[in-house]
């Protein structure tokens, strides 16, 4: 008898028996994974952010020294906590007696000048618990001489120099941190790992990251779809590129405005130039959040004091990166207008004892969070120039949505003016922040400012 096929034998099998020797398709959702798109944490629609530098703030430059200050921030509307890194300051090239926060010895660390992990862990709990978000400075970059890693002896982890050993990042002077090597993949993997530890053990809400272009935006994809996996973070990028928004990171600075700012302060620019800039601000997509500030920590130390850059227009300036678009930053000491260069590398206190601006700084916050037309990205309205060109010293524009609307008229120089408005989308009855009074605004309104002088006119449909 001849030996039959068993590739045969079997496919007749299976004919016969079709239905014992085939699956049932597994689900859709199990054969196709759903892909990952970056979500921007609804809390922060209409979110403004105050940074901390815990050195400077108090005399003790302790967590639970700051903490103390959790209920006037809460007072002053603040959402987001941005911390300056609290992690342990390397020894090794050390600039100056306390050295640079930026300096970083051990990601999972904090730096015991501040206090303890559990301190932190209780300033988180009690911030968490006043409605506010917090968020650590990242220092991807570079780390210190005497990283943890180093003496691990992961060297091929860092970018070497001409003999194999460590060097600073390339083109800086910053010679107290070595530049990391992103070829490697053990040490992406182990960083990301590290920023999971933060979320998972301290309970923080996401990351500043420092230099962030200087990073590859592979490496911030693949951390950001990690990160959200263990809950929904907001991300930062000290940097200014659209492609960031994409996949990685919700705000991003808004540099160039800031100094625009400065320069319309000293007055080097004018109405035009914000038009212009407004127009060339559509590069980003209207979802992106983009970070508006007067001053930060490298503006304050390296720059000069919003005072010696915006001379008188320190409020004005302020008003106008309040409401003209993007996400307000105030820095430590701004409400007590603080009037100095702190130092970056030793032990400067801000002083506390008077708060001229906490009122000011406050009813900005507030319109921010009860009127949508201010509010962050999409969820806000388009910034509009509705002022004559006529006098470049002088600017008016407008922010309109569903019934809410801002008006903001602004005086850029020592000496009173006129602004008029050429055109309102919205006329009617406004308030004016500061004031209360109440305006008709209507195309053709005029108005005299004093010198640096400013109004905020409003419609708001209270949000509860």
């Amino acid at each position: 008898m001849r030996n039959q096929n068993p590739f045969f034998l079997s496919l007749i099998a299976c004919i016969f028996f079709l239905g014992s020797c085939t699956q049932a398709p597994a689900p859709l959702a199990e054969v196709l994974e759903e892909p990952y798109v970056k979500t921007t944490p609804e809390w922060a629609k209409n979110a403004d952010i105050y940074e901390v530098n815990v050195r400077q703030y108090t005399k003790e430059g302790t967590f639970k020294a700051f903490q103390q200050h959790l209920p006037r921030l809460q007072e002053m509307e603040v959402d987001v906590l941005w911390f300056m890194p609290v992690h342990p300051i390397g020894v090794k090239n050390r600039k100056g007696g306390l050295g640079s926060y930026y300096s970083v010895k051990d990601y999972k660390g904090i730096n015991p000048e501040y206090g303890s992990m559990e301190d932190f862990k209780a300033l988180v709990a009690d911030a968490h618990s006043r409605g506010m978000k917090v968020i650590i400075d990242w220092v991807a970059n570079h780390t210190a001489w005497d990283h943890a890693w180093v003496d691990q002896g992961h060297m091929d982890w860092y970018t070497p120099d001409s003999i194999g050993g460590l060097q600073p990042p390339l083109g800086t002077d910053w010679w107290d941190v070595a530049d990391l090597n992103y070829e490697n993949k053990e040490m992406r993997n182990e960083m990301i790992s590290d920023m999971e530890f933060w979320l998972k053990e301290v309970d923080i809400d996401g990351f500043r990251c420092d230099v962030a272009e200087w990073v590859p935006d592979e490496f911030w994809e693949d951390a950001r779809v990690r990160l959200d996996a263990v809950k929904p973070v907001f991300m930062l990028a000290e940097a200014e590129h659209v492609e960031h928004h994409v996949k990685a990171f919700d705000m991003s600075y808004a540099w160039e405005w800031h100094f625009i700012m400065n320069e319309l302060a000293q007055g080097k620019k004018g109405a035009s130039d914000v038009v212009a800039y407004l127009e060339k601000e559509k590069q980003f997509e209207p979802s992106a959040f983009r970070l508006n500030m007067t001053d930060n920590h490298d503006e304050n130390t390296w720059k000069g004091t919003v005072k010696e850059r915006l001379g008188m227009g320190v409020q004005t300036m302020a008003v106008m990166s309040a409401t003209i678009f993007g996400m307000p930053l105030v820095y430590s000491g701004q409400e007590a207008s603080l009037d100095h260069r702190l130092e970056f590398f030793e032990k400067d206190e801000i002083s506390w004892e008077e708060m001229p601006l906490k009122g000011f700084y406050t009813r900005l916050m507030h319109l921010k969070h009860m009127n949508p037309a201010l509010w962050n990205g999409s969820y806000g309205a388009q910034p509009k120039v509705i002022s004559s060109m006529a006098d470049q010293r002088v600017i008016a524009y407008e922010r309109v949505k569903d019934g809410n609307a801002v008006v903001v008229l602004l005086n850029m120089s020592d000496k009173a003016r006129k602004v008029k408005l050429d055109s309102a989308s919205q006329v009617g009855f406004y308030e004016e922040l500061f004031t209360g009074a109440e305006v008709e605004l209507n195309m053709g309104y005029e108005e005299e400012l004093g010198p640096w002088n400013y109004r905020v006119y409003h419609i708001t449909n209270i949000i509860e």
